[in-house]
């Protein structure tokens, strides 16, 4: 049976290190400084045979309601109501403080089986700590040190008392019917898998409103938001299941990200670190929203955000965040649709959404806009189809020649896709010149539909069988 666990604790006890422990990544930032970790963080953690979900948390600090910290508080709450258990952990080295006494009181309240861990407890110093916790009322402190590993054997053992049922075997079946049938993939044109989730990044400058948007897409406040910028650190992954105009429904990832800035004006080590995090995240997308405030929109940052996206071949959708504030919105939306155009070539045809994270108007157009450029992100056309197109192309505008040489394209294929891959075979295609690369791309997104996704052309020519290497040619 699954279950989930809550890490709870004030700033820099060691939250994060044991949260990368459990699940074997090195997901959530982790740095001296107190207060790196702000929303709630989700994921797969296992410990010998148990496999359960645990949730990250910020540190608990006593502040008011409205504030940052207030808020942060207020996340870390919604976690101790939604886990089935709950880790209390304190810095063995310092003791326990009059803020661990404050909150070892909240999560006492909240009636959930506790484990108290004394982290950071090697050497005399860290023992002493260790015994000093048993003043908190929680039960049996346990030894331990998420960065080294030491007492991952204690917290197994732990889990086993506090949830006797969750963590029981479940039943061997008595009947085998053998191994289960595998279905291979069939050729279908598309590489599509709708039975996987679909992963989405959402990326963009800091205040851009990507947190507001996300938590109005899951339709509750699951991620930290608030007037100040760059209050996302970490890059949040949350599942979910979105039901589409159509009544089918698809299984989502999708991931809050840290606002991007130019790399000269980024000097802490900490905003470093969750630039990093955010640029994994869109390696690791299938598609990737670039959210865009629409009162100052395609900045310069802007503009080499979605460069990297084409790089990492990963299909685009724009959204225009704050939409509400725009007085003449239909003017406005044809003229951000023509620039987006002029200014990223390379993803020419990508969705320009307007959409509001305050109001919720435009998220369904924005969800539907990610299903469409994610199909043609998997299409796969037809070589026959393909050269259909090829051939009057090349009759009517053929490739120049070069020092009297002719270029010649015998035909195209598509090997993969994800994002559409194209081979063109031929002679001296060494020398083809890249206009004539980008007039085949654009023509191959506009006759097939490839909005939204970048194109990869590599070129395969056929050697001289009468050529010799090193052989002088005789005029």
């Amino acid at each position: 049976m699954s279950f989930s666990i809550a890490i709870i604790g004030r700033p820099n006890v060691g939250k994060s290190t044991l949260f990368n422990r459990l699940v074997g990544k090195k997901l959530a930032l982790v740095d001296d400084l107190p207060g790196v970790t702000r929303d709630r963080r989700e994921g797969a953690a296992k410990i010998a045979d148990l496999a359960f979900t645990i949730i990250d948390t910020a540190g608990l600090e006593e502040s008011d309601p409205g504030t940052l910290t207030g808020r942060m508080r207020a996340q870390t709450e919604a976690a101790i109501v939604d886990a089935d258990a709950i880790i209390f952990m304190i810095d063995a080295r310092v003791g326990v403080t009059p803020t661990d006494q404050h909150f070892a009181q909240l999560v006492r309240r909240s009636g959930k089986p506790i484990i108290l861990l004394a982290n950071k407890a090697e050497g005399k110093v860290g023992e002493a700590g260790a015994m000093d916790a048993w003043t908190l009322g929680l039960g049996e402190p346990h030894v331990f040190s998420a960065e080294h590993g030491i007492g991952i054997n204690a917290l197994y053992e732990a889990l086993l008392e506090a949830l006797p049922e969750q963590t029981a075997l479940p039943p061997e079946d008595e009947e085998d019917n053998g191994p289960r049938p595998e279905f291979g993939d069939e050729e279908d044109g598309s590489e599509l898998d709708i039975t996987k989730p679909l992963n989405v990044a959402v990326v963009g400058r800091p205040n851009a409103g990507k947190s507001t948007l996300l938590n109005r897409i899951l339709g509750e406040d699951r991620l930290l938001v608030g007037p100040e910028a760059g209050i996302t650190r970490d890059s949040i992954g949350i599942e979910f299941e979105w039901t589409r105009r159509d009544g089918s429904t698809r299984q989502m990832k999708m991931f809050d990200t840290a606002g991007l800035r130019r790399r000269a004006v980024i000097t802490q080590k900490l905003e470093k670190l969750a630039a990093a995090d955010a640029i994994r995240a869109v390696k690791f997308a299938e598609v990737v929203v670039i959210l865009l405030d629409a009162t100052i929109p395609f900045e310069k940052q802007d503009l080499t955000i979605v460069d990297l996206v084409s790089r990492e071949g990963r299909a685009l959708v724009i959204g225009l965040n704050k939409w509400d504030l725009i007085p003449e919105p239909d003017k406005k939306l044809r003229e951000l649709r023509e620039e987006a155009d002029r200014l990223l070539p390379q993803v020419r045809g990508a969705p320009v959404i307007p959409v509001s994270g305050l109001n919720g108007k435009g998220v369904d157009k924005l969800m539907e806009a990610i299903f469409k450029v994610h199909e043609t992100w998997n299409i796969r056309i037809s070589t026959g189809r393909l050269n259909r197109w090829l051939g009057p192309v090349i009759d009517q505008t053929p490739p120049p020649a070069v020092s009297g040489f002719r270029i010649k394209i015998r035909y195209m294929t598509q090997p993969k896709a994800r994002p559409p891959y194209f081979v063109i075979f031929g002679n001296q295609l060494d020398a083809l010149p890249t206009s004539y690369e980008r007039f085949l791309i654009n023509g191959l997104r506009e006759t097939f539909g490839l909005y939204g996704v970048p194109i990869r052309i590599s070129k395969k020519g056929s050697k001289n069988p009468f050529h010799t290497p090193g052989k002088r040619r005789i005029k």
